[in-house]
């Protein structure tokens, strides 16, 4: 008697809610999440965009029972970098990508070529979903997350920091995606019903910086978080 094989798949994982979403989803639909991999910088102290280290990252792995790769990049190079992590993904008997897109066409595009060059298939599970639905979602499953980062052209220092929570989503303003889908801003998920127990940790500094290309030029603020 033939048995369905259950797919193997690996996550693109910056720690935040739209990724851990569509971990969330993939898993439901009986998907094998075995690996979460995530851009670091060149240092490899952060992560790129969210600026969280390594150690909450690989906390979150943990929680979640999954593997944790990190690859280190610079964003001239971050193409070529995340095609080698997926071939090696490939090796291991890895055979799926999720990611956390919803609705941006080049970033599903990109998302496709490389995959391709790796001979993986790309999973979108938010695809095309209105996107206040999908945070009414998140937080109606009860994953809790903090705003990690806010993009300065849209938001001002204040909103770094703070839980993504309702009142969080009634103070944005009215412009502001409530997804943050347009790089208003990143969060860092810590408990929900993919972990097994929170992760711990603690706000330390606020720091921020200029934006370097590709990136739109802006001030980026961050909420440095440490393990508690």
């Amino acid at each position: 008697m033939n048995q369905e094989v259950t797919p193997s798949a690996l996550v693109s994982w910056s720690g935040g809610k739209d990724c851990c979403l569509a971990m969330w989803r993939a898993r439901q639909s009986g998907m094998t999440i075995r690996r979460l991999i995530t851009a670091m910088d060149e240092a490899g102290g952060d992560s790129r965009s969210h600026g969280v280290p390594p150690q909450l990252l690989q906390a979150q792995a943990d929680a979640i029972g999954a593997g944790m790769r990190f690859y280190t990049t610079s964003w001239s190079n971050y193409e070529e970098r995340f095609i080698a992590t997926l071939n090696k993904a490939r090796q291991d008997g890895i055979t799926q990508a999720v990611f956390g897109d919803i609705d941006l066409l080049p970033h599903r595009e990109w998302e496709e070529k490389v995959c391709a060059r790796a001979d993986m298939t790309p999973c979108l599970p938010l695809w095309d979903e209105p996107r206040q639905k999908l945070v009414d979602e998140f937080l109606a499953l009860g994953f809790k997350a903090v705003v990690v980062c806010v993009n300065g052209n849209y938001l001002g220092e204040e909103f770094v920091g703070r839980e993504f929570d309702a009142q969080f989503l009634a103070d944005l303003p009215a412009h502001i995606d409530a997804c943050g889908e347009n790089g208003e801003f990143h969060t860092f998920v810590y408990d929900g019903p993919a972990f097994a127990h929170p992760v711990a940790f603690r706000r330390a500094e606020k720091w921020s910086c200029q934006a370097e290309a590709p990136l739109t030029p802006a001030t980026y603020f961050f909420q440095r978080l440490t393990a508690a």
